[in-house]
């Protein structure tokens, strides 16, 4: 079988990364307007109407936009924007996240890509509320930094080219300091948790990877952490927990290592009493290009690693 994949919003950063990995499949065949068309709203209906899965990478208004537009029944859509991750009607796509995900996504025809700092935060924390360790009423924090891809275009000129209107040498800075982020609610709600968590994002001077980290100041015993963790992916061949042994022999993390990738790695460090929870991934890989893949790949039938960088 043959799919046409139509991603709108494909000039933008994580629309070429999807295109990227979609490239040389005999499976699928890709839909792609011009520079004069893609702007043009009659074709872009055309174009998202005669996809059999569409992947939305576009601001969250533009986002809503496109699935107005969408009239045919049969038309799968994947979005990769802020809009839908706590919409009703909508599945999220974080394959690995609850034992029935993958099932739920390959069944849906609406399915929100999660955000990536959320991918990181889940990802630790979801198991350990699920299983009874971590209370839903537990007050955390979540320090993260990323890739300054994370940001577009615009966030990556600023960044590289000196003569940038806000061109930057910096080499970390804080954002989002009135903590209003966007992906708090979206962290809440699939994490199960009673109050929002206290989100305190950043990025680095480096041009792809992401650290998250949940420091947890009162932890269940650090064995029963990682024996959560381990058990809930075992067998997911893109989220790898490390070993007590590993984990134990590390001195550093650092934000590049898993840089180019779509894997998302999980660490539980600490002592008896006080515990570091840290994800590792790539803000355009399983933070973002490389989910929206997989979750194609699920909602189309294929292998769901096909296309993907291991």
């Amino acid at each position: 079988m043959t799919a046409n994949v139509f991603i709108d919003g494909a000039a933008g950063t994580t629309g070429l990364e999807i295109a990227d990995r979609l490239a040389g499949r005999d499976d699928l065949t890709l839909i792609r307007l011009d520079d004069a068309r893609r702007k043009d709203p009659a074709a872009r209906r055309e174009a998202l109407n005669d996809a059999d899965a569409v992947i939305l990478c576009l601001p969250d208004a533009a986002a809503r936009e496109a699935v107005a537009l969408i009239d045919n029944p049969h038309a799968r859509v994947i979005d990769a924007s802020t809009a839908h991750r706590v919409a009703g009607g909508w599945t999220y796509g974080f394959p690995e996240l609850e034992p029935d995900a993958r099932e739920r996504i390959a069944a849906a025809t609406r399915v929100s890509n999660p955000g990536c700092y959320p991918t990181g935060f889940l990802a630790l924390v979801r198991p350990l509320v699920r299983a009874g360790l971590l209370d839903p009423a537990t007050p955390l924090s979540v320090n993260a930094t990323s890739g300054y891809s994370g940001g577009g275009k615009a966030m990556i000129a600023a960044f590289e080219d000196a003569q940038a209107p806000d061109a930057t040498d910096t080499a970390f800075r804080l954002y989002a300091l009135g903590l209003g982020h966007k992906h708090v609610s979206e962290m809440q709600r699939h994490a199960g948790l009673d109050r929002p968590p206290l989100f305190a994002p950043a990025v680095a001077r480096t041009c792809r990877g992401m650290i998250v980290e949940v420091p947890l100041p009162v932890a269940p015993p650090l064995a029963e952490i990682r024996a959560v963790l381990t058990e809930a992916y075992a067998g997911r061949a893109l989220v790898r927990v490390a070993s007590a042994e590993e984990a134990d022999a590390m001195s550093l993390v650092t934000i590049e290592r898993l840089a180019g990738t779509d894997a998302l790695e999980l660490f539980a460090f600490g002592n008896e009493g006080q515990a570091r929870l840290v994800a590792v991934l790539d803000n355009l890989g399983k933070g973002a290009a490389g989910a929206a893949v997989q979750n194609l790949n699920l909602m189309l039938g294929f292998d769901e690693l096909s296309g993907l960088r291991m």
